[in-house]
């Protein structure tokens, strides 16, 4: 999931493909402020730290290169069951309810191989976009 781009965090977003290309898209127009992370797959796995406040990170887009400069606002570790309404809509992905929300992510995964239950830790980070 990580790599570096002039020095800095990459960030990708979803899984590579139409689904990468819509988020980052999302992030762009302004729509979509915030992702979420779980922790065992996105960071013990991975060895990568968390974010932090002030952390820049470089948006990336399905070919790999460059397409935003993105800011860290928020880093919170949160259970999955926990996850707030106002964060599921700063995601931008036009989801009904926090039930849905969750049904979305535990799904996708779940398709990763990674079953998640309501204590399950999940990274809710928000960012500002800084450049496109």
């Amino acid at each position: 999931m990580w790599g570096r781009i002039d020095g800095l965090r990459v960030l990708e977003l979803g899984m590579p493909g139409k689904q990468r290309t819509w988020l980052t898209d999302l992030v762009l127009s302004g729509a979509k402020r915030a992702t979420a992370g779980l922790l065992e797959l996105d960071y013990v796995a991975e060895g990568e730290p968390l974010e932090h406040v002030g952390e820049r990170l470089v948006l990336v887009d399905d070919e790999g290169s460059r397409a935003a400069l993105v800011e860290v606002i928020g880093v919170e570790q949160v259970p999955f069951g926990a996850v707030s309404w106002e964060f599921a809509q700063a995601e931008g992905e036009g989801f009904r309810s926090i039930e849905d929300w969750r049904e979305v992510h535990g799904r996708y995964w779940a398709g990763l191989g990674h079953e998640v239950t309501d204590s399950s830790t999940v990274v809710c980070l928000t960012f500002r976009l800084l450049t496109p």
